[in-house]
């Protein structure tokens, strides 16, 4: 009932309105025109009741929660955060028509500044349009309506912490020079990203006017498109927290060895090489240099074999392993395929090494003879193997010849055959297994023939090779030993006489 009475009497006050207008133009005629008549021909009632008054509605408290903005709306996080003041910063302070109440000012360590008639004033955590305010509120007592201008002269150095999958990580004091740091400058202080870097969910943690942001950018973002929102400038006490990957990407990481934030190469490795490598043991792996003004690159996986001796020749190149520490105590396992290297020239599977790196060599059952010929020409193969060449050459002992030598090539390092006394018609080859048995095999030895496995087969590491005496030269050699007292004797009566 009460709603329908403030219906109709609003209908009644918008009624007498118009009758107004109306009744202010009937007393108003042109020329060739007849003068309105009035609609209204008797007076509106009065209301019956006064309208009601309006009911206050509560309002909610607002409560201060930790702001979390994503990297889409980093233009809006720019207004949010303008620069407070804090210890160290030192200020500009204009006080329009009275020059001696201007002058430069020092933000103390408690975040106070002391100015003139005013005193001590805390300006801690307000930005420049706060602290405009309140010197114009505290000058307002002496001064009429003073206009004041505060400006930045000189800012504070910034506290910077930095977290997570990075090389140094810690807290940092950057001074600010003409700009102010972005993230990457700051990674790039802290050494660079790590391999396990996950730089798509980068965290910015940050204190403004009281509230807790956090900002999430992609640097994978700037890395691909050259977006430099996602590189936020910095302010003083700003957290940076760089995640670990689910997964490290092998593929991902070569990109990051050349983003000038990425990766550092410039760093002595301490990493372990075991399994089917000649050397086993830790090794200290240096910055490769490349180009010819001496860049450094990071170190890939087959420089830590190569330092170790280069592989075994049972080694199983497909399954190797490098295990790797996290910042966050997990560590995850890259699995490798060094033979997909040799065969389609994959440069991701060198993968880029980590302090800490474990690389495990595992052995295979067998390997192939066709293989084994391209395994034996790889880099991270040993460069030199030893072989023993015993019996009638003109140079027994060890000789050291090149990976993936013929058995012709290791008699030609020893001298060839001795022509005199060598059976020249077959060779006795004795191979050390890896599972510690002994093969022994003759071959036909045939000058002239190419790499073969029947009579110029591939040899391995501490192979024996045996050259024999022709069956006269036997013979010859097993009379003089039976004589040899005999010419004794025979020489010790020459000299008597």
């Amino acid at each position: 009932m009460m709603f329908s009475k403030l219906i109709t009497d609003f209908h009644r006050l918008r009624v007498l309105s118009l009758s107004c207008l109306f009744v202010a133009a009937s007393g108003l005629s042109v020329q060739g025109q007849e003068t309105l008549p009035s609609p209204l021909e008797e007076p509106l009632p009065p209301l019956e009741e006064p309208l009601p008054p309006l009911e206050e509605q509560p309002i909610a408290p607002v409560q201060t929660q930790p702001v979390t903005v994503p990297n889409q709306n980093l233009n809006q996080l720019a207004t949010e955060t303008d620069y407070t003041l804090g210890a160290g910063d030192l200020l500009r302070l204009d006080v329009f028509q009275v020059p001696e109440y201007s002058g430069e000012y020092l933000v103390l360590v408690d975040g106070t500044v002391s100015l003139p008639l005013v005193g001590t004033l805390d300006v801690r955590g307000l930005t420049l349009g706060q602290m405009i305010d309140r010197v114009s509120n505290e000058y307002a007592r002496y001064l009429r309506q003073p206009i004041v201008t505060v400006s930045l002269v000189a800012p504070r150095p910034l506290k910077i912490g930095i977290s997570g999958e990075i090389n140094s990580p810690g807290s940092y004091t950057v001074p600010v020079d003409r700009k102010f740091p972005t993230i990457t400058d700051l990674i790039q202080l802290a050494g660079g990203v790590t391999t396990a870097a996950d730089i798509r969910q980068v965290e910015v943690r940050r204190f403004f006017q009281g509230k807790e942001q956090i900002v999430s950018v992609n640097l994978w973002e700037l890395l691909q498109q050259g977006n430099l929102s996602q590189d936020l400038f910095l302010r003083d006490g700003d957290t940076i927290v760089i995640p670990t990957a689910e997964t490290i990407s092998t593929a991902e990481n070569l990109q990051l060895d050349d983003a000038n934030f990425g990766i550092r190469g410039d760093l002595t490795l301490n990493v372990a090489v075991v399994g089917e490598v000649n050397r086993p043991g830790s090794y200290k792996i240096a910055p490769a240099e490349t180009g010819e003004n001496i860049q450094t690159r990071a170190q890939r996986l087959t420089q830590a074999i190569q330092q170790a001796g280069g592989i075994k020749p049972l080694a199983d190149l497909r399954n190797v392993q490098v295990i790797r520490s996290t910042r966050i105590g997990v560590e995850q396992t890259i699995e490798v395929d060094l033979w997909n290297l040799l065969q389609t020239g994959d440069i991701q599977e060198d993968v880029i090494l980590q302090e800490g790196d474990r690389i495990i060599i595992p052995t295979a059952e067998e390997i192939p003879a066709s293989e084994a010929e391209a395994i034996a020409q790889a880099s991270f193969a040993p460069a030199v193997m030893r072989v023993n060449v015993v019996g009638e050459v003109r140079a027994p002992g060890v000789v050291e010849v090149p990976s993936n030598t013929p058995l012709n090539q290791a008699l030609m390092a020893a001298g060839s055959f001795n022509v005199q006394r060598a059976n020249r018609g077959s060779v006795d080859l004795i191979r050390l297994n890896p599972n510690g048995t002994v093969t022994k095999r003759k071959i036909e030895i045939d000058l002239a023939a190419d790499l073969n496995e029947e009579n110029n087969p591939m040899l391995k590491n501490n192979d024996v090779i045996i050259v024999s005496r022709t069956g006269f030269v036997a013979v010859v050699d097993t009379i003089g030993l039976i004589l040899s007292p005999f010419n004794t004797i025979t020489a010790s009566v020459t000299r008597l006489f």
